[in-house]
């Protein structure tokens, strides 16, 4: 985990080259991706449902 002076660093880097103008839009960005990449893992972990085939359901079915 970095520091805060590696924070700083990186934060100056990041205005150097994009400016403060497109901070918010970079930070909406990102926002956006974590948010997606959330959505995308909790949706994975669901368990899938398993059907049992046809012709075993009926061959269990008393006549």
């Amino acid at each position: 985990m970095p520091g805060p002076q590696e924070l700083i660093v990186i934060l100056i880097i990041v205005l150097v080259l994009f400016g403060a103008k497109k901070l918010p839009e970079l930070a909406r960005g990102l926002g956006q991706g974590i948010r997606e990449f959330k959505k995308a893992a909790s949706a994975s972990d669901e368990p899938e449902k398993i059907e049992p085939p046809k012709q075993q359901a009926q061959a269990n079915q008393p006549n």
